[in-house]
């Protein structure tokens, strides 16, 4: 084992795909001798060169369909988008092609592709550097939605993304990629897609989050057990879609009450889906109305620090919520 961030754990599962299979490349803007806007591509275009990591042009619609291009040709792309806010003129690159060859093809064609983009707020980005957007591409089969919180799970879920035989959007929190820091298995190993991991168990509340905020869900955890004596039990979901329904329902029902964590907007957000599967499948284990701590209804995360603070989840706000909930 080994100690590192949660960018440096991304960076390596990068590197030792690149050097593990020549068919592995990166595309995006900046990915080259800049090493990428946060430099989770370092090192690797000295090391691979310019044919392996290849910069783009400011076009986001243009790296996403010349990955999808690349991997209906036998090649495995890793197409980064800079910030999540700029993926939306790809969209229909994704919702309507990437997403559905696979299935209209009846199986023939396979688009092995990694869309990977930093998302979330927390570095003072305001409006257009903050947006939590996985809510947009959970809704779509055909799509996997992966968003780790560990450093252990970017390094293994990013190279299952990389093997996978269809499209992965591999959301990372990019204000947890200096924050996080965790250990990582030596040697080459990678972490299923699909089954979501129990971060902390517990028996009077159910917690569940992603990303940055499955990792605050776990320091909350962790205050409300030395203050109050709570046992709260964190799920991380760490892969949207599929969702692991078996997961969540057998922490409900051994808790019988359930906090869903996430920093997208409230309304429709990815937690109301959760919330959805606890009402229908999981009705005879509550104990409590199904509690969501999200970011509020407003357009963007707000650049002021203040007002971002105010905007974020964060591990108090979250303890505050699992004594609201144990107490009923």
């Amino acid at each position: 084992m080994r100690t590192m961030t949660l960018i440096q754990a991304i960076t390596e599962a990068m590197d030792e795909e690149l050097a593990r299979d020549p068919h592995v490349f990166i595309t995006g803007e900046d990915v080259g001798p800049r090493g990428g806007v946060f430099r989770a591509t370092m090192g690797l275009y000295e090391k691979y060169g310019a044919e392996r990591v290849v910069d783009s042009p400011l076009a986001e619609l243009s790296i996403v369909a010349v990955g999808i291009g690349a991997a209906l040709s036998g090649l495995r792309p890793i197409c980064e988008i800079q910030f999540a806010d700029f993926i939306f003129p790809a969209f229909n690159q994704i919702i309507s092609e990437a997403a559905k060859i696979y299935y209209r093809s009846d199986s023939q064609w396979n688009v092995p592709m990694v869309i990977r983009a930093p998302y979330g707020g927390g570095i003072s980005g305001g409006l257009y550097h903050s947006q939590s957007v996985e809510a947009f591409f959970a809704h779509v089969p055909g799509l996997k939605i992966v968003i780790p919180s560990t450093p252990a799970d970017a390094k293994g879920l990013l190279k299952s993304a990389v093997r996978d035989p269809n499209p992965v959007m591999f959301f990372e929190p990019k204000k947890g990629y200096r924050a996080i820091k965790g250990e990582v298995p030596d040697g080459d190993y990678t972490t299923p897609i699909g089954p979501s991991r129990l971060a902390r168990e517990g028996r009077d509340v159910s917690v569940y989050a992603y990303g940055m905020m499955a990792h605050y869900a776990e320091i909350a955890a962790e205050i409300v057990h030395r203050s109050d004596g709570i046992q709260a039990e964190v799920v991380d979901l760490r892969t949207l879609l599929p969702i692991d329904k078996e997961a969540i329902l057998r922490s409900f029902q051994k808790t019988g009450k359930a906090l869903i964590v996430h920093e997208d907007n409230l309304t429709l957000g990815y937690g109301a889906e959760v919330a959805a599967i606890l009402a229908s499948d999981g009705f005879a284990y509550m104990d409590a109305p199904v509690m969501r701590l999200t970011g509020p209804d407003v357009p963007g995360v707000p650049f002021a620090h203040t007002l971002q603070e105010f905007y974020m989840p964060n591990p108090d706000k979250i303890a505050q919520a699992i004594r609201e909930l144990a107490a009923y």
